[in-house]
């Protein structure tokens, strides 16, 4: 006779990704997410990996991508081989395994907004580089 099967293991729920704050002012947060991609990439992320979204002011890469205009731009997005910048509300940028978040400006409801659908488009790290009362306050009246 077989020995009973034991029954199947629960599976834990699924958990959302890390998440990280750096603090940073408005105006150094651009410098906070520039410099936790640095670190991102010298240990060992693929730049694919990572998709950088600004709440503010577009990030200077993403400025300078678009003037060549969109078609182009959103097939640097589609390509995966490289870090991506975006406004953290195109709706056209896809998940990636990291997003670092920085919040440089933007009106409070679209920051509230911002933060929950990175952390949608984040599979195993969220960075939020961004002036931590504000952020908190924000996550939290988002909630």
């Amino acid at each position: 006779m077989p020995a009973p099967s034991r029954p199947a293991a629960a599976q834990p729920a699924a958990a959302g990704p890390q998440i990280q704050l750096i603090p940073a002012s408005a105006q150094g947060a651009l410098d906070a997410a520039d410099e936790a991609v640095d670190l991102l990439l010298d240990t060992g992320r693929a730049p694919g990996e990572i998709l950088v979204l600004t709440t503010g002011d577009p990030h200077p890469w993403a400025a300078h991508e678009l003037s060549f205009g969109e078609t182009s731009y959103w097939a640097q997005h589609d390509a995966r081989d490289d870090v991506f910048y975006a406004a953290a509300d195109a709706d056209r940028a896809g998940s990636r395994p990291v997003v670092v978040v920085a919040v440089n400006g933007g009106e409070d409801d679209a920051v509230t907004r911002a933060l929950p659908a990175a952390m949608a488009r984040a599979g195993a790290l969220l960075i939020v580089c961004g002036d931590p009362q504000r952020v908190n306050a924000l996550i939290s009246a988002g909630v």
